[in-house]
């Protein structure tokens, strides 16, 4: 991996400022024109909507004959009381977690790496990035 080069933070920025750019001229561009009507269609073919469509009814259907019922007023009366007991038990459940665990494990595994690459590397970014600011800044390179 060391040779594989990061971005500078001049071609992060070059490349932010290009996309920008960019989406400044297609805003600019014109927006597409519709094309004119011939002059030799008739008015009356256009559909004007001022007036609301009715709607259509439904079509009329024979009443269905359902027959006897499939369960038994008993079989419904325990499938009714055991959906209570567990709409009971659910509405008395307590919330889940607002932390992910596999989240948080994963924040612990990574957070002991994540330490040791900034120990090892942050003073040198930071020191860089000051060092080019105050050589543009003052015009002179240090």
């Amino acid at each position: 991996m060391q040779g594989a080069r990061e971005p500078s933070m001049e071609d992060i920025l070059a490349s932010i400022k290009k996309v920008i750019a960019e989406e400044k001229e297609l805003r600019a561009a014109a927006p597409p024109t519709l094309p004119a009507p011939l002059e030799d269609e008739p008015e009356d073919d256009v559909l004007e909507l001022d007036e609301p469509i009715a709607a259509a009814p439904p079509p009329e259907r024979a009443p269905v004959d359902l027959g006897p019922p499939l369960a038994s007023e008993e079989a419904v009366d325990t499938s009714r009381q055991k959906l209570a007991e567990l709409q009971e038990v659910a509405a008395a459940a307590p919330p889940p977690p607002l932390v992910n665990p596999f989240e948080t494990m994963v924040r612990d595994m990574v957070r002991p790496m994540m330490k040791e690459w900034l120990d090892a590397h942050l003073s040198d970014i930071v020191d860089e990035h000051v060092r080019r600011e105050i050589g543009r800044i003052t015009g002179t390179p240090l």
